[in-house]
Formats: structure tokens, C-alpha cells, sequence
């Protein structure tokens, strides 16, 4: 296995180690940052945020205020966060799908560190949009991505589309 040195990774591990503070309530209490922090749209009890290390261009999450590791954390997260949650996810396949085009989507949770979840304390869902072909050999065989764009490029086509949304 090749590895490439990627040192702005350390920022996602540092943070996400044991007793750190959470990224995504980091994110959610510095509503000034946005832009730096990849925050798309903050809607009543959820905000879209993009992956820092997308598998695909426009890979966004959906991501609730209330700090809940599992959809049944009810004491957090309440049944109008769930709802919002959902909808915001609908937003997101139509700016997606607007924006990008995509021939489909992966849509879904890891909860827990077992079944994937990098940052496991705080619920959040992946939204991915797929191209046929986006998994290709550098994937498959050289064990890397290619991303065609830039996240703040991104972050620009996706927060501009929920603001016109929003007018």
C-alpha cells in the first residue's frame, strides 16, 4: 500500500480524539465561521456541513445541534430535530441534483465506531452524490480519490443555493 502525506488531516484526528471537544458542536456554537468550518445552511435544530474528506464532490452531511450519538438519544434529540433532519436531507438532493447532476446518491449513518462512524458521539447523515465511473481504478487499485473540486468551491455552489431557496 502506498501512503501520501497529508498533514490537514491532523486537524479532523486531533479533534476527534478521546475527551476532545466535539467538531460538530464546535461547528454548530461558531455560527461567525461558517465558511471556514464548511457550514452550507443552519435551519431551527440541524445544519448541512460538508465532509472535509469527501468521497465525492458536493459529499455534504446533515448534522443536528443537539450533541446525540443514536437516533435514539430522545433525551437530545427530539422528534422535530429527526423531521428537520429529513427534510433538510429532501433540500439537499435538490441542490445536489441541481448543482451536480448525479447519476444517483448514497444516502446514510455509521452510528458507532464499529460500524464506521468517525466521529461517533454526534449523529450525523452522509449524503453522497454518485457518478457511474466515480470509483474507478485510483480508488479500487491505488487506494486514492480524486476530487474535481476544491471544497470552498463547493461550499460556494451549495450555501448560495439555500440562501436563493430561502428568498
Amino acid at each position: 500500500m502506498d501512503h501520501l502525506w497529508t498533514p490537514w488531516r491532523y486537524r479532523y484526528v486531533s479533534e476527534t480524539v478521546k475527551g476532545a471537544p466535539c467538531v460538530f458542536c464546535r461547528m454548530a456554537a461558531e455560527t461567525g465561521r461558517d465558511r471556514e468550518n464548511f457550514v452550507v445552511h443552519r435551519a431551527g435544530k440541524n445544519f448541512v456541513v460538508l465532509n472535509l474528506f469527501p468521497y465525492t464532490s458536493g459529499h455534504a452531511m446533515v448534522v443536528p445541534y443537539a450533541h446525540a450519538a443514536s437516533l435514539t438519544s430522545l433525551a437530545e434529540l427530539d422528534s422535530e430535530a429527526l423531521r428537520e433532519m429529513m427534510t433538510l436531507a429532501r433540500d439537499l438532493e435538490g441542490a445536489l441534483q441541481a448543482l451536480y447532476r448525479p447519476e444517483g446518491y448514497n444516502f446514510g449513518m455509521n452510528l458507532g465506531c464499529a460500524a464506521g462512524a468517525g466521529i461517533a458521539d454526534h449523529l450525523h447523515l452522509h449524503f453522497l452524490p454518485r457518478w457511474s465511473g466515480d470509483t474507478n481504478f485510483m480508488t479500487v487499485v491505488g487506494e486514492t480519490r480524486l476530487l474535481p473540486e476544491d471544497l470552498s468551491v463547493t461550499y460556494d455552489k451549495l450555501s448560495g443555493f439555500f440562501r436563493r431557496q430561502a428568498s
